[in-house]
């Protein structure tokens, strides 16, 4: 009997952001596609959870801040040979231009930006990425239809939009892949938190922009599970919105 070329098996993924939320998700999800799963964050407690929630056998943990150097490179080190990478570490800010500093921008690109092209550099750099390995960012649909106040947030996600696609072009000698994933609206803690913070009709009122409703960490997980397969073998470079068909309505 053929193995659905979705499948995972014999593949170690790494997967950054996983102790919460969508991260979290695609590394259950990968782990039950028959991956191996490498998955780093800054809560050990946290990222603990996530461990025990993963199916199968052979996984790692490696607890750190990705936006310190020393802790990067640390990350860095005990990393084994990789076939696929999740970059889904990530911190939404909202500031109106007007109350824009120095040290906000840097505060956003941070984490949403330098960390993430520092740890895909020094990857590549150490050899880390088997040749036909898949590198999928985590982004968003801010990217190209950003909100008031997401003026930050969404230039960091359409640099690392671009990052991506160069990132391809680098690698394509060696059949290594790099794509995008654009979510919309995900229901995860962070949407909890936008519940307590604005009022029932104005979150109604974004909601009914979705046709297909809102979105839950398993549609993306579903998603990077293919851009990590080989049956997308054929796909880099590319930018994949999953948003219930919300920008039908932008």
């Amino acid at each position: 009997m053929n193995k659905t070329p979705f499948h995972l098996h014999g593949k170690t993924i790494f997967i950054s952001g996983a102790s919460s939320g969508i991260g979290r998700q695609i590394a259950i999800s990968v782990s039950q596609m028959g991956g191996r799963v490498v998955i780093t964050g800054r809560n050990q407690d946290r990222l603990d959870e996530t461990f025990k929630s993963l199916s199968g056998s052979g996984h790692l943990t490696v607890l750190g801040d990705l936006t310190d150097a020393n802790q990067r490179d640390n990350i860095i080190k005990q990393l084994p040979q990789l076939d696929g990478v999740v970059m889904n570490a990530g911190m939404v800010q909202a500031y109106p231009i007007k109350f824009m500093t120095l040290e906000k921008i840097k505060e956003t690109f941070s984490i949403n930006y330098d960390a993430v092209v520092l740890l895909i550099a020094g990857i590549t750099r150490n050899k880390k990425l088997n040749k036909g390995a898949s590198v999928v960012f985590i982004s968003s649909i801010s990217s190209n239809f950003p909100p008031k106040g997401g003026s930050m947030y969404s230039s960091a996600k359409a640099a690392i939009e671009s990052f991506s696609k160069v990132l391809a072009l680098e690698h394509y000698t060696q059949k290594i892949r790099s794509n995008c994933i654009l979510p919309g609206m995900v229901k995860t803690a962070l949407y909890e938190d936008v519940e307590k913070v604005i009022t029932k009709e104005s979150l109604d009122a974004h909601i009914a922009k979705y046709p297909l409703g809102i979105g839950y960490p398993e549609d993306i997980a579903n998603t990077a599970i293919f851009l990590l397969s080989d049956a997308s073998r054929w796909i880099t470079g590319t930018n994949l919105i999953i948003d219930g068909g919300c920008i039908l309505n932008a």
